[in-house]
């Protein structure tokens, strides 16, 4: 067991980008005020409020840093206090991401929003407020923000989609009149769509070509139409973090064990702890391009993320030779976790309307792609039957976001998760187990389940697999 403590004199600038809702611009205000802070020589770290995959992966190419995500529900504050605190004396400052509407959490309370987490980590807030067809009405908005939770310390607001110098110097004067805010920026109707977009929202930075010519112009337009000094100088008002105290379990692995990841543009989904947990429990990690890698390498264990494998179905069905060897290899014994596109992909085939994609044949079921969400949302799930890592009775804190679902039920007895909250496999449950692998539509961040990286190194270390000693899989 590692414990690592952050004492309360811990110093880092920070501020949190919010919103009245979704599509107001936070995304785009955010990844230029951290292009532009990169840009202009500082060393930002970056945040997503939130579980979700993309943002954090874009506010990580913006700042050329690992992107991170802080969620109330799926980790304890004492380790969301930790993961903020690590970026203190390595970075200038903190630039976290809200999602949703500012106040927006699981209940009429706000539990687990945006602002919660501003106030257990002390960050003052900046509001985007989407200004379309509105002059004083956004100044009633703000106000009310500021009344709802006297508290929190909403520090200043940016105007975004502002049609003329008029409207502006109106809102402003409301503002200032109602509220005492300061505005720190005015950012007009951009002239192109900077960030693609499709049905789980943006298009990853990893698929975007020209992601970084993107990120380039958002900073050009912070640097024109928001006050970036001003923001700087806010984030330096924030006081000391709160202290806090946080325990990982560090597993004592046998011998140094070796965990393919399934990482490449159909598979990007991975939170960087998690990674970083399984390198510090005795891992090495080696990266898998499900799309064009034929061979197989020497392997203790695999890891299969999420990602886009229906995006990517054709590329994969056609590297039959990597399918085939995965799947003697899990037919050996090779121990997997899987989430939501690694199940996808270890299924026996994507259908896509009429088309068939065959996968890895690992799992005993084919997976079809709806128009809607088949689960969006966070996940409670409680273990309730063995499996190669995780405890009976561990109760999981995750989440989902999944356009796919089994074509028919899975069978009852093969999954080891009740879900009280959520939809995985269906049915009320999720992680279907086949041998050494454990493929669920939940995510699961290594914050909130310290010991699962601990599992996975310790099922790779029991392991004595053909294809460790060099053997084929074919």
């Amino acid at each position: 067991m590692t414990r690592t403590n952050h004492p309360g004199q811990a110093r880092l600038p920070r501020l949190l980008v919010a919103g009245l809702g979704g599509d107001t611009g936070k995304t785009l205000v955010a990844l230029g005020l951290v292009r532009h802070l990169v840009d202009a020589g500082r060393r930002p770290a970056v945040f997503k409020k939130g579980p979700d995959f993309i943002d954090a992966a874009w506010l990580g190419a913006a700042a050329r840093e690992p992107g991170r995500n802080l969620d109330t529900f799926m980790m304890p504050p004492e380790a969301v206090l930790w993961s903020l605190g690590r970026a203190a004396g390595r970075c200038h400052l903190a630039v976290i991401e809200g999602n949703r509407g500012l106040f927006d959490g699981l209940d009429a309370a706000g539990s687990h929003s945006s602002a919660a987490l501003a106030r257990l980590t002390a960050t003052p807030v900046v509001l985007v407020v989407d200004t379309t067809k509105s002059t004083r009405t956004v100044a009633a908005a703000v106000l009310g923000c500021q009344r709802l939770e006297p508290e929190l310390d909403l520090a200043g607001v940016i105007l975004n989609r502002v049609g003329t110098a008029r409207q502006e110097n109106t809102i402003r004067r409301a503002i200032k009149d109602a509220t005492g805010l300061p505005v720190l920026g005015a950012l007009p109707r951009l002239e192109r769509q900077v960030l693609p977009a499709r049905h789980l929202g943006l298009v990853t930075a990893r698929e975007h070509e020209t992601s970084d010519g993107a990120l380039e112009y958002l900073a050009e337009a912070a640097g024109r139409y928001l006050d970036c000094a001003a923001l700087e100088d806010l984030a330096g008002r924030a006081g000391p973090l709160p202290p806090s105290v946080h325990t990982r379990p560090v597993a004592a692995a046998p011998r140094r064990v070796t965990i393919g990841v399934l990482r490449d543009q159909a598979f990007t989904f991975y939170y960087p702890e998690n990674l970083e947990a399984l390198e510090a429990a005795g891992a090495e990690l080696v990266d898998i391009d499900a799309r064009h890698d034929e061979q197989l390498p020497a392997l203790d264990a695999l890891l299969a993320g999420g990602g886009f494998p229906e995006q990517h179905a054709a590329a994969l069905a056609n590297n039959a030779a990597l399918r085939g060897r995965l799947r003697r290899a899990v037919e050996q014994g090779l121990p997997v976790w899987a989430e939501c596109g690694g199940l996808m992909y270890l299924s026996q085939a994507i259908v896509e309307q009429d088309r068939v994609y065959p996968m890895v044949g690992a799992l005993p079921l084919r997976v079809t792609r709806r128009r809607r969400p088949q689960g969006h949302g966070y996940v409670i799930a409680r273990v309730d039957r063995s499996n190669p890592f995780l405890p009976v009775g561990r109760v999981i804190h995750g989440h989902e976001f999944h356009y796919s679902r089994p074509a028919g039920q899975v069978a009852v007895d093969s999954s080891v998760m009740k879900l009280e909250r959520g939809t995985g496999l269906g049915q009320g449950r999720d992680g279907l187990v086949v041998g050494n692998v454990l493929a669920c539509y939940t995510h699961l961040h290594a914050l909130g389940v310290p010991e699962w990286a601990g599992a996975l190194v310790a099922a790779a270390a029991r392991g004595n697999l053909p294809g460790r000693q060099g053997a084929s899989w074919a």
